[in-house]
């Protein structure tokens, strides 16, 4: 009998902790890497404080605390992706670079300090080979940050081959530095090796490695570690323009510290200073903060108009000050052969002042406005824009003014406005050619979206500042009023269109009718009177049916006359007046089981013609509706007349109207007789039930006029 015996596999539910363990590790190692870093920062400093001056030139040595810096400025956001994003190895890279450089400033400083006994403290040596030697391991922190960012993987296909290849150029020099005998490296240098040092083993990791293999590998490793830092830089193009959405945000932030970086080093550059260090630790830190933020929190602020504001200001303000020392260096060096140094200086000062200052600030001018267009002068664009508005007479010409003021103004190759014209349709303006991608602003008056202001999407926003926001509102203000004269303008040619139309219809019905139907039937009463005539004589029965006859014809006629005077005015008003005509026809139309009751205002009698047509047609129109779908046993109409409208409101006491039923005909028909004189029909449904047809109609009177 055998036995077999199986090792139990632990259940899924008991491999959760330890997955739980290992996610709450990762940022727990994060803050104690932070502690860590702090820690010898703070040794750093105390290092630094106790070394005399004299120790630090013996070792030709700087502070270490400088250098430490940098690792305090990364720690922080190390600590934060560890935490937020423990898998990312961009991560991981941020806060090892953190302590590599807390590290690298702790041993720097026990370095100056250790070599001042004789002998040396414990760990200078340790310490001379992690500043001298490993510390050259530094140099790969940026391209594999590069090739890393933002998703923490290496790009895939060709570009993955592009990054390995970059890493081994750069990893070249580290390598060779830290196995290359010191002696060697001294030659290479041209430099010799400071006394304090010579007591050392300046050679712990070294390798008896010949001359002529070290200095070719040397030669060639320096250039190799530039292009260690160009071929990242190109995977960094290759992924922003593949990227969209979240991670060209993310992107956009990386691209944003490398031009940051650029303007600091330049300043650096251009104002040297022992301070170089310090220049180069607030371009660490910069550049640890737009990652943390690019991976984190990529929408925190608007990156573009951060990154376009900050190549602009930024190019013009190193530009202004490479000129300024340009031409004081021209200046000192053309007057330094004519005059001693006190007058020279003299000299120098006077002329910059008086010659150089206000040219300085003609061509800031210029070049201000050619960068960044005329938002520098808000007051200019504003006025130019006015300006043209009043040249402009047709509606396509007014919108034509306001792009072209927008482009001229914020420096943009393209601009569109685009606004409602009659008929659903839309009227578009264009400067400049359209780009793939655009984006809109609304274009608004009186808090009714009337058009859209179309901008390149990467290009004016990215670039503006508070001040340039509220110059471009203010453009747009002034877009929305042209844009409603414009809407507006159509509007009234479409009315008058209409009008037009609809006359000349009214005419060809009237002539139709008239022509077709009450001509002929006059026509044929002469005939008939005419053959009666010459019947009356010797048949006067048969006359007598002819006049009958022509009787019948008039009578028909007179119908067709009272018809067309009714399709043009409803006779009652002449005859009853509004209220009257209003009471006629709501006991026509609702019979005697509904009970009417109509209020009228004494000036409801001196309303003008038009005014009294459209009220009549919309109580007929709503009485109609009451009578078809109310089921009501009481309608109220009231006609009011208040700040020069005339008020017709129409109530019943029916079953109202269902919420989701859809506007008919007739309703529609109530709006439109109220808007075709400017005014509003508005249908209600109050709690207590029942209909309420409520229309103002502008009546033209006094308080109106005023």
């Amino acid at each position: 009998m055998e036995v077999e015996v199986r090792t139990p596999r632990p259940p899924a539910a008991a491999a959760e902790p330890a997955r739980a363990g290992r996610r709450s590790l990762v940022p727990a190692l994060g803050w104690i890497g932070l502690a860590v870093t702090f820690a010898a920062v703070a040794a750093t400093v105390l290092l630094d404080v106790v070394t005399p001056q004299a120790a630090r030139d013996a070792t030709e040595s700087g502070l270490g605390w400088e250098i430490g810096l940098s690792g305090v400025l990364l720690a922080v956001p190390g600590a934060l992706l560890l935490q937020r994003a423990p898998r990312n190895a961009v991560s991981w890279v941020v806060a090892g670079m953190a302590l590599f450089w807390a590290f690298d400033g702790l041993a720097s400083s026990w370095l100056a300090y250790a070599v001042q006994f004789d002998p040396p403290l414990a760990g200078a040596s340790l310490a001379f080979w992690f500043v001298q030697r490993f510390g050259a391991w530094l140099l790969i922190g940026l391209p594999l940050l590069l090739l890393l960012y933002p998703d923490g993987r290496l790009p895939g296909g060709r570009w993955r081959t592009v990054s390995l290849v970059a890493l081994g150029c750069t990893a070249l020099l580290p390598v060779l530095i830290v196995t290359t005998p010191a002696d060697l490296l001294d030659e290479r240098a041209g430099q010799t090796m400071p006394e304090p040092y010579l007591g050392l083993n300046l050679d712990a990791t070294s390798l008896p490695l010949p001359e002529g293999l070290v200095m070719p590998l040397l030669q060639v490793a320096f250039p190799l570690s530039a292009l260690g830092i160009l071929l990242p830089l190109a995977v960094v193009v290759h992924r922003l323009r593949a990227a969209s959405g979240d991670d060209r945000r993310r992107m956009h932030w990386l691209l944003w510290a490398g031009v940051v970086d650029a303007l600091v080093m330049t300043a650096a550059l251009v104002f040297p200073s022992s301070t170089i260090s310090l220049d180069l630790t607030v371009a660490i830190g910069l550049t640890g903060l737009a990652v943390t933020v690019g991976i984190l929190r990529p929408r925190l602020v608007d990156i573009d108009r951060l990154l376009g504001g900050t190549l602009v200001y930024g190019g013009l303000a190193v530009g202004v000050v490479v000129l300024d020392l340009a031409v004081l260096a021209l200046a000192g060096a053309f007057l330094d052969d004519r005059f001693d140094e006190r007058n020279a200086l003299v000299v120098t000062l006077m002329l910059v002042a008086i010659v150089y200052v206000p040219l300085r600030a003609a061509l800031w001018r210029v070049v201000r406005r050619w960068v960044l267009g005329q938002r520098e002068d808000p007051y200019r664009v504003v006025s130019g824009l006015a300006e043209r508005l009043e040249r402009s007479d047709a509606p396509e010409e007014q919108l034509m003014a306001v792009a072209a003021s927008v482009a001229e103004a914020f420096r943009s190759p393209y601009v569109g406005v685009e606004v409602g014209a009659p008929g659903g349709q839309q009227l578009l303006a264009e400067h400049g050619r359209r780009p793939a991608a655009v984006q809109t602003l609304p274009i608004a008056y009186r808090g009714e979206q009337v058009g859209r202001l179309l901008l390149p999407r990467d290009g004016v926003r990215a670039q503006l500042v508070t001040r340039d926001e509220q110059l471009l509102a203010d453009v747009v203000r002034q877009a929305a009023a042209a844009a409603r004269a414009s809407s507006l303008a159509l509007q009234l040619q479409s009315s008058r269109e209409q009008l037009v139309a609809a006359r000349e219809e009214e005419r060809r019905r009237l002539r139709r009718d008239l022509h077709d139907g009450l001509g002929p039937s006059l026509g044929a009463v002469v005939l008939r009177i005419d053959t009666a005539r010459n019947l009356a004589a010797d048949h006067p029965e048969e006359a007598d049916r002819v006049l009958r006859q022509a009787r019948d014809d008039v009578a028909a006629a007179l119908a067709d006359v009272r018809r067309l005077v009714h399709d043009l005015r409803p006779p009652a008003l002449d005859d009853l007046g509004l209220a009257g005509a209003v009471h006629q026809q709501a006991e026509r139309v609702l019979g005697p089981q509904v009970t009417v009751a109509v209020s009228a205002a004494p000036e409801a009698d001196r309303l003008p013609a038009a005014v009294e047509v459209a009220a009549y047609r919309i109580a007929s129109e709503a009485l109609a509706n009451v009578a078809r779908h109310a089921c009501a046993t009481r309608v109220s109409i009231a006609l009011q007349c208040a700040a020069g409208s005339l008020v017709v409101t129409v109530t019943d006491d029916g079953v109202g109207i269902a919420r989701d039923a859809p506007a008919g005909v007739g309703l529609v028909s109530l709006r439109e007789r109220a808007a075709e004189l400017g005014g509003t029909c508005t249908v209600e449904c109050p709690p207590e039930g029942g209909t309420v047809v409520r229309a103002v109609l502008p009546a033209g009177g006094e308080e109106q006029h005023a």
